[in-house]
């Protein structure tokens, strides 16, 4: 007997857009590939470091791609696999994490290059570099209308529960809901795809203003100084992209984020409250809690997850009750 077959329940927590973003990264990733393949072709047989060094700048966002490509993959091969406690909703933001370090290493090495290039200048074919800049902004603004992310923000699903009474000293009850249906939410990893294709379009178009006015005014320092910047930019983006993803890898909670909140306001009254509340993301858009509630009344869990339902949110939810005559 499989694993996932033992459990009476699916723990599938992918975002509403999964095989759609899966899809479009694929897309990107043969669309940068065969771009990448001209350039490092055409490079090597013209004998022209400009497409050489850009060409070899494209497979490292296609090494990255294919991460998130993978992430996507296995998550969906292994949604129903039971050893996953929590389903495989986080390998996004897995993959995202592990894009966003290559990320700030392309910036970094973007940055030293450039720096090297200030020092010792070296003779630039404008036109041949403007024509590579340019072909290359049209492939990654291609690239990121394909990974717009137009996804609408409603749900669509059903949900159960299990109730399971256990006698304690205070009387305990554990109900767990699930809502299967999949949503909508922040998708990590469709994310740091987008932050690639829109970091090398921004490479592409500093290359251009910095290449145009080189070849007008003669300002060659320009496209070092111009790699630098976009370094800058794109470090700044890898970073924003670490704390977004590592945030859900490590079960923290950001600021602005309300749902406790909305937890609590639907429970507590003058009667009810809550002595323990866990809240973390289980996939994009959806969210796990366990939580532990005080009363002197005996009340079946279901009547708090009740309280809870309308909390869409909230895809896998365990309450405890403890009946204390006391409170």
């Amino acid at each position: 007997m499989s694993i996932s077959s033992e459990m009476g329940h699916s723990h599938v927590f992918l975002g509403s857009d999964h095989q759609r973003n899966e899809r479009r990264i694929w897309l990107v990733i043969a669309l940068t590939a065969v771009m990448m393949v001209v350039e490092i072709g055409a490079g090597t047989i013209y004998g022209s470091m400009a497409l050489l060094a850009d060409g070899w700048h494209m497979s490292t966002h296609v090494s990255a791609m294919l991460i998130s490509a993978l992430a996507y993959l296995y998550a969906r091969r292994h949604a129903h696999n039971a050893r996953f406690t929590f389903g495989t909703g986080k390998f996004g933001d897995l993959a995202g994490f592990a894009s966003a370090i290559v990320l700030a290493m392309i910036a970094l090495i973007m940055g030293w290059e450039s720096i090297l290039r200030l020092l010792d200048p070296v003779a630039i074919n404008f036109r041949e570099a403007i024509a590579i800049a340019g072909l290359g902004l049209i492939v990654n603004l291609v690239s990121a209308w394909l990974l717009r992310d137009d996804h609408s923000h409603h749900h669509h699903g059903h949900s159960h529960a299990h109730t399971h009474d256990h006698a304690h000293h205070h009387e305990h009850h554990n109900d767990h809901h699930h809502d299967h249906g999949q949503k909508g939410g922040r998708d990590n990893n469709l994310r740091s795809v987008y932050v690639h294709v829109i970091a090398d379009a921004m490479t592409s178009v500093l290359a251009i203003v910095a290449l145009l006015l080189g070849s007008r005014f003669g300002w060659t320092f320009l496209d070092p100084v111009m790699g630098i910047v976009g370094g800058l930019v794109i470090l700044q983006w890898a970073w924003s992209l670490l704390r977004a993803s590592g945030a859900v890898l490590l079960d923290f909670i950001p600021r602005g984020e309300d749902l406790p909140d909305e937890i609590r306001e639907a429970i507590e009254t003058d009667e009810d409250r809550i002595t323990d509340l866990h809240v973390w993301q289980v996939g994009p858009g959806h969210h796990a809690a366990i939580v532990a509630v005080v009363t002197p009344v005996s009340r079946d869990p279901s009547f708090y997850k009740a309280r809870l339902a309308e909390i869409h949110e909230l895809s896998h939810v365990t309450v405890e009750v403890t009946v204390d005559k006391a409170a």
